[in-house]
């Protein structure tokens, strides 16, 4: 269990009393002062890691740009983190945009992705002047062109399925053949060519995205060569995926192996003198945040079970995608009496599992458990199950805690009703 300390945040350490420590705050007090559950990010951990990716691309690929991809984690002072690093921000929606806006993004640095992009959508990127626009499809096209006014243009790139299979979940695979996001390279070559003739459209390159958590940099070069077999163009979206690490088990590419092996294939399939663009979003931020609960059942039996005032309505992860995570008992990493359980959420569904079969010291009703690596998807898909509240969003930085985001209220549940 000593090695659970090196799944948080980085710089998470152990106070005297063996308590854990995040961004310098313990997680006793964070818990006392903004309740549980709450997601805690270690401010510097993200930071860092930013610019980790920034001046590691930079290095190898002097006209190239690192954007945020903003699902990952899209809460406004995430947001914000990243665009005062340098970064710019992808989108997948039109929420997306006005966060980032908010967040203070220059808007042409803003990339708006989207299979099935609505017309308002279309209308907000246009109106706030988003810096390139993925085109998914025709009708991306259509809406496009009905859009951006007389006399202005929008920059856009085509989404490109290279053909690639990943070794990661099913449901997170977007390269492969038959997948719903962009377009087969023979389908996508008439489009470009329409494209290219359109007076308010204007074509600066290729986009292509091969998955998410995904543990091997292969596919990642894999995906270059079919898309520089479409022609030469001024942007090359390489986009993310870069796996994250949930497990002592897991052994993510470092950046630097994965850029290596990236820019690797873009040197031998690409024109030197074109714009690079990386999209990494779950390996920004998956491990610069941990999840601290409160346990409120302990049922001892064939299975023991440890429920937490938390769950599915923070995490889905688990049961979406299959994903394993780790716990501890705050104040007991290395403690007595290690059980083997299975930690569980509060909600009606069998399926609530946070952790399945993880060993506990002695986990009792009122400890705090911690659960590391939840800063990639868990905001984002947090849900109002059983009535359930989202959970707030604390920073912690140099022993200082500050709250980003409100755990909702009780009126915050029927503030939507009309009747």
């Amino acid at each position: 269990m000593a090695d659970l300390l090196s799944l948080f945040p980085a710089g998470s350490t152990f106070a005297e009393d063996r308590t854990l420590v995040i961004g310098g705050c313990r997680a006793d007090n964070l818990a006392e002062e903004f309740g549980t559950p709450v997601l805690v990010v270690a401010e510097h951990a993200l930071r860092a890691r930013a610019r980790e990716y920034v001046d590691t691309l930079a290095a190898r690929w002097a006209n190239s740009r690192v954007v945020f991809a903003s699902k990952a984690f899209p809460c406004t002072a995430v947001q914000r983190v990243m665009v005062e690093e340098g970064l710019g921000l992808d989108v997948a929606g039109g929420g997306e945009i006005l966060t980032a806006i908010k967040a203070g993004i220059d808007p042409g640095l803003i990339v708006l992705h989207g299979n099935a992009k609505s017309d308002e959508e279309i209308a907000i990127a246009v109106e706030h002047g988003v810096g390139l626009v993925v085109v998914d499809n025709s009708d991306d096209v259509d809406r496009l062109e009905a859009t951006v006014p007389e006399g202005r243009t929008q920059d856009v790139l085509v989404r490109i399925i290279p053909g690639v299979t990943a070794d990661t979940h099913a449901h997170v695979l977007t390269g492969h053949e038959g997948s719903k996001f962009g377009l087969a390279p023979a389908d996508a070559a008439p489009l470009i060519n329409r494209i290219e003739q359109s007076t308010r459209l204007r074509m600066q390159g290729l986009h292509v995205h091969v998955g998410s958590q995904i543990l091997d940099v292969e596919p990642f070069a894999a995906s270059v060569e079919p898309v520089a077999r479409l022609g030469e163009f001024p942007i090359y979206d390489l986009g993310g995926g870069l796996g994250a690490r949930y497990t002592w088990a897991d052994n993510p590419p470092a950046i630097s192996e994965y850029l290596d092996s990236l820019i690797g294939a873009a040197r031998e399939h690409l024109p030197a003198e074109a714009q690079i663009i990386i999209e990494p979003g779950r390996s920004m931020v998956c491990e610069s945040a941990a999840t601290i609960y409160r346990v409120t059942t302990v049922k001892r039996g064939k299975v023991t079970f440890v429920a937490v005032d938390g769950g599915m309505g923070d995490n889905l992860e688990v049961a979406l995608f299959e994903q394993r995570f780790e716990a501890g008992i705050v104040g007991r990493f290395e403690g007595p009496d290690h059980e083997t359980v299975t930690v569980v959420g509060r909600h009606c569904e069998s399926g609530d599992v946070l952790v399945d079969g993880v060993d506990l010291s002695a986990p009792a009703v009122g400890d705090l458990l911690a659960v590391p690596a939840t800063g990639a998807y868990c905001f984002t898909m947090s849900n109002n199950y059983n009535g359930n509240r989202r959970i707030p969003v604390v920073f912690a930085r140099d022993g200082q805690s500050r709250l980003v985001v409100r755990r909702e209220t009780w009126d915050d549940l029927t503030a939507r009703d009309v009747d």
